[in-house]
């Protein structure tokens, strides 16, 4: 029973919460930007990335630190200066309005988090690369489960191929943030290794870990 407790009592600590407004958040995410610092004052931005307790995938708990893990990522890219403006922009946007989706069945992709993401980046730019990237950051792994979680491969080819139809000249892009995010907490790095060796347009990089 005291074994029992003490579990018990490290589980509620980990579940245990600051409050936003207690988190120095630029210097967490050391914002570079005028627009990036933007996002860290709006109420409906900072909402989000409190977001979130220990789970699989995501050991650190809350979206703003998963946010910083994937920013760490970024600095060990060999990218020119726009390419990493790009990456931030995406990464303090892709998961940030997680505590909005709607994950009941059959799933209504309308209100994937992706999609509010990119509803609420659209004020602050119109970067149409930026905004498909945001809404499709996590269509890569779907379509990697299709195949290879529920052996539907007629399904995961043709989410795969919607992709990169729709990614086109910014498949790099998008690669290159599939790679910074997934290779952050304790995620599954199946999906990663799988678009690296299916996709024959992008052009590998070494592992950021």
């Amino acid at each position: 029973m005291k074994y029992y407790k003490g579990q018990l009592d490290s589980n509620r600590n980990r579940m245990k919460k600051t409050p936003i407004d207690e988190v120095g958040l630029e210097s967490v995410l050391q914002p570079e930007t005028p627009l990036e610092r933007m996002l860290l004052r709006d109420p409906e931005f900072r909402k989000g990335l409190n977001w979130g307790v220990p789970r699989f995938g995501h050991p650190e708990g809350e979206v703003y630190k998963h946010i910083r893990e994937v920013l760490d990522n970024i600095e060990r890219l060999d990218i020119n200066r726009d390419d990493r403006e790009k990456l931030r922009l995406i990464t303090f946007a892709h998961d940030s309005f997680k505590h909005l989706e709607d994950k009941s069945y059959p799933r209504d992709w309308s209100k994937h988090h992706g999609v509010f993401a990119r509803r609420f980046i659209e004020k602050f730019t119109d970067d149409p690369l930026v905004l498909k990237i945001v809404e499709l950051h996590d269509e890569a792994y779907y379509a990697w489960r299709h195949k290879h979680l529920y052996h539907q491969h007629v399904e995961g080819d043709e989410r795969l191929q919607r992709l990169l139809d729709a990614m086109g000249d910014g498949l790099q892009l998008y690669y290159l943030f599939f790679k910074v995010d997934t290779q952050t907490g304790d995620k599954n790095q199946a999906p990663l290794k799988w678009f690296e060796m299916e996709v024959e347009d992008i052009d590998v990089v070494p592992s950021v870990w």
